[in-house]
């Protein structure tokens, strides 16, 4: 019996440890990449603004080419939004829509994913000219785990995860615009 009750103790004391060091472990994580596309700032940002587009150049949506998509409102303005449906595990569910633009310099989305887990994040894409022919974009992308599962960011490297794809699907992009 005194057996029992010290493994119970254990075990408890095991739970409460890691639930305390979750309490100090920062929710919010984000990953930015950027590439510098041969191109004017004008012709980089009418072609990104366009959510059809982004199927040419995202990772995520070259991962399923199969996938159903769905598409709701005027493209390349706030409030469209591209939906997916894939039964691709690394795709799922989800949609994406344009919440914010500043013509020129700055498009902000919102990502809600469906399956294989329910989540919403952030995005966004920056343009910044160098000069008359050469456009700086960053993409960027934020999201939160709630306590206590944000203790999951100790394992898992956001940076790593999203970074490579974001930076893959600037190089696509750059490819296709320098190509052009």
């Amino acid at each position: 019996m005194k057996a029992v009750k010290y493994i119970l103790i254990i075990v408890v004391l095991v739970i409460a440890s890691v639930l305390l060091i979750a309490a100090f472990i920062p929710s919010e994580f984000g990953v930015t990449r950027e590439v510098s596309i041969n191109r004017s700032k004008v012709v980089v940002f009418e072609y990104v603004k366009l959510l059809k587009n982004q199927d040419n150049f995202s990772t995520w949506a070259m991962i399923d080419p199969n996938m159903e998509k769905t598409f709701s409102g005027v493209d390349g303005t706030v409030g469209f939004t591209s939906s997916w449906k894939s039964n691709h595990p690394d795709v799922g569910v989800g949609e994406k829509e344009i919440t914010g633009m500043d013509d020129g310099k700055r498009i902000d989305y919102q990502l809600r994913f469906l399956e294989p887990f329910e989540s919403t994040s952030s995005a966004y894409m920056i343009f910044n000219s160098v000069d008359s022919s050469k456009t700086i974009i960053s993409w960027g992308f934020e999201g939160s785990m709630p306590y206590p599962s944000n203790l999951m960011l100790l394992f898992v490297d956001m940076e790593g995860e999203l970074g490579g794809d974001l930076q893959s699907g600037l190089d696509n992009l750059k490819n296709i615009l320098e190509s052009n």
